[in-house]
């Protein structure tokens, strides 16, 4: 690209008020002749210019096009394109940058619609996660909203229903009682108006083109009183801020559960707990099972306690703790020794330590269930567990989930796990 011996000025507002500019922003739009103004806002801005006798500019207005580019090729004088918020931040910024030179363009960004939105919530922003889905797939939005992302800032489509998408994808995901729904409209200008949308209203007709969507976590999230027997939803369970999947997926508990054969009364070790989720709604179905949940990780007990709270069962006791640590001191005292097993979050060597110490306590009929996300560890645990005299059921567990996107419904894929059922035989 040639240099031209001009200057591109992209000027990012968030205001209508001439008032409001900076001086030196000022200065630019009364000595440059030729401003770009988008379309969406070109009468407003023409207020500017009417107002003074002396200043008379070629206005240009931008539909942010192939013309926009053609009419600041065209001109050999320094120009003015009006933007909003900050033009490298999802704006035109990065349409210019591949058009012209760096040396012809200067930026002089204004805060964004995002830290509007979040300094009229007041809420910390720090951690936000912006996507654009103008004129993309939801493909980004999906991952964040599956990762749960505490604050999710949304520039959408304003041709298509992207707030009715976003709405029916949360319900896909059963993270509707997860985030609440704001939209943001027309930030830092008059019309500014700040709505939040509860999960089953009806979407509100005259939205501004000029808006936002914002997804932020709950600070309470809401116990539903009317939770179902089994297979509760997974945004019900409190889980690591940093690690949000580390949690049993409501189809794979089921299928464990099942696998279980929970008894009536006896003793269950959920091992490599994680947010303890397994065990918690086995002592959901079975409230007379004692549960000992253990995790070495540190904040597990903390987060199986509320958990805990949340579907209102009491587990017999919760071990911060390594589960060989456990098992190299003499339990006798403080445990009793299970009738079913879960092992879960440990690497192989503890999964096997784990079996073979445990084997030696456990009578027939009792269970170990182990879900296990590699091909290469089922045949030694396998033969391990037969030459230990146990019954062994081996199932692959493959979900795929239907979620709305703009053309129809696109399944999702779960990570594939396999399970090993291993029932002691004598």
């Amino acid at each position: 690209m040639k240099v031209k011996n001009r200057k591109i000025h992209v000027v990012g507002i968030n205001s209508f008020e001439f008032e409001e500019l900076s001086s030196s922003i000022k200065s630019l739009l009364k000595n440059i002749k030729n401003v770009a103004i988008p379309q969406s806002y070109f009468n407003e801005i023409n207020i500017w210019f009417n107002k003074s006798e002396n200043c008379k500019q070629n206005l240009f207005s931008s539909s942010s096009n192939h013309d926009l580019i053609k009419w600041l090729e065209n001109n050999k004088s320094d120009v003015v394109l009006i933007s909003r918020g900050d033009p490298l931040w999802f704006g035109i910024g990065r349409v210019l940058l591949d058009h012209f030179t760096k040396e012809e363009l200067f930026f002089h960004p204004s805060i964004t619609c995002v830290q509007l939105a979040f300094r009229r919530l007041k809420k910390p922003w720090q951690d936000v996660k912006c996507i654009s889905i103008h004129g993309r797939e939801t493909d980004e939005l999906i991952k964040a909203i599956k990762s749960r992302e505490h604050n999710l800032a949304i520039i959408p489509d304003p041709k298509k229903n992207n707030l009715q998408l976003i709405r029916t994808n949360l319900l896909e995901l059963q993270l509707d009682d997860f985030y609440e729904i704001w939209i943001c409209e027309e930030l830092g200008f008059k019309g500014e108006k700040l709505t939040i949308l509860k999960i089953n209203e009806e979407i509100p007709k005259d939205i501004s083109d000029l808006h936002i969507i914002i997804l932020s976590k709950k600070e309470a999230l809401n116990c539903k009183d009317n939770n179902p027997l089994f297979g509760l939803d997974d945004s019900l369970y409190k889980t690591f801020k940093d690690r949000p999947n580390l949690l049993t997926k409501k189809e794979i508990r089921i299928q464990i559960l099942a696998d279980l054969e929970l008894p009536e009364n006896g003793v269950i070790w959920d091992i490599g707990a994680g947010s303890g989720t397994i065990g918690l709604e086995a002592l959901k179905l079975r409230p007379q099972l004692k549960l000992y949940s253990i995790d070495k990780r540190f904040g597990t007990k903390e987060i199986i306690s509320e958990n805990a709270r949340r579907i209102d069962v009491k587990p017999k006791q919760i071990h911060e703790k390594d589960i060989r640590e456990l098992l190299e001191i003499n339990l006798s005292d403080t445990f009793k020794f299970p009738n079913r097993v879960v092992i879960g979050g440990c690497n192989k060597e503890t999964k096997i330590y784990t079996i073979k110490k445990l084997s030696k306590f456990m009578g027939r009929g009792d269970i170990f269930v182990l879900p296990l996300i590699t091909v290469d560890t089922i045949q030694e645990i396998k033969s391990i567990f037969i030459k230990l005299d146990y019954q062994i059921n081996i199932t692959l567990v493959q979900i795929q989930k239907g979620l709305s996107i703009a053309e129809g419904t696109r399944f999702e894929p779960n990570n594939p796990v396999f399970i090993i059922k291993a029932k002691k035989i004598n």
